[in-house]
């Protein structure tokens, strides 16, 4: 599998080290401690103001210097755009401040979205059958992404995935190319589209339904070769 493009491989970085602080004065210190206190949820300038009792001409001077001096940085609340929060810069804004890994600077990354569809698209297609936790380890294990991506938006990703009818959900018979996977468990493979098999065939396979699911397995009392119904769906 080649190289992600640079926008999967690059996205927001955290930096390495802490920047130093030097020389500042009792005003911009109160600032900065403040700011930093807030971690990765930033704080508004209004809550600052509050808080620090600055009059209006020294604090925009005292947060100006901080910011010339790369202590502090000015970030984008996903909630409310048109107001001002800053944080110290050794921090990266949570998800709730953001939005998450889909956006950037308050706005959806869509070149991000798109390169991460193409990568996970071309994970199911080199394995041949997947499910959310092998493809989302493999995104980590392999270093795909510099950014921690949850496995709970690799499952968004796969899932739209399927509604554009670019890969299908099948239901793991523990036996063959699902062997690896549980029985009954979610999983996801390939389309061919010179002769796919239907997704309302592959969606009407009995081990989604069986209440005996659990019991399940390839060399059990119950197991998918001995299962009438499980015979009857691959005669279909």
């Amino acid at each position: 599998m080649g190289p992600v493009s640079e926008n999967v491989s690059n996205k927001r970085k955290r930096p390495d080290a802490k920047l130093p602080v030097h020389n500042l004065s009792e005003p911009e210190r109160v600032l900065y401690d403040l700011i930093r206190s807030m971690e990765d949820r930033g704080i508004w300038t209004l809550d600052m103001k509050r808080k620090t009792l600055l009059p209006e001409a020294q604090f925009k001077k005292h947060l100006k210097s901080l910011q010339t001096k790369n202590l502090i940085k000015e970030v984008v609340h996903i909630n409310n755009k048109r107001k001002k929060y800053f944080m110290a810069t050794e921090f990266e804004p949570s998800a709730e401040l953001t939005g998450g890994v889909w956006y950037v600077d308050g706005e959806l990354d869509r070149p991000f979205i798109n390169d991460l569809r193409q990568l996970c698209k071309r994970i199911v297609y080199s394995q041949k059958v997947v499910s959310i936790e092998s493809i989302s380890k493999s995104i980590r294990e392999k270093g795909y992404l510099k950014v921690e991506c949850p496995i709970q938006q690799i499952a968004e990703i796969m899932r739209s995935l399927v509604l554009d009818n670019l890969l299908m959900e099948v239901t793991s018979t523990g036996m063959g190319e699902f062997e690896a996977f549980r029985v009954g468990s979610l999983c996801y493979r390939g389309i061919n589209k010179a002769g796919a098999p239907k997704v309302e065939a592959m969606a009407s396979i009995p081990c989604g339904v069986c209440p005996r699911i659990n019991e399940c397995t390839p060399d059990g009392i119950i197991s998918p070769a001995t299962c009438i119904y499980y015979t009857k769906w691959l005669d279909f």
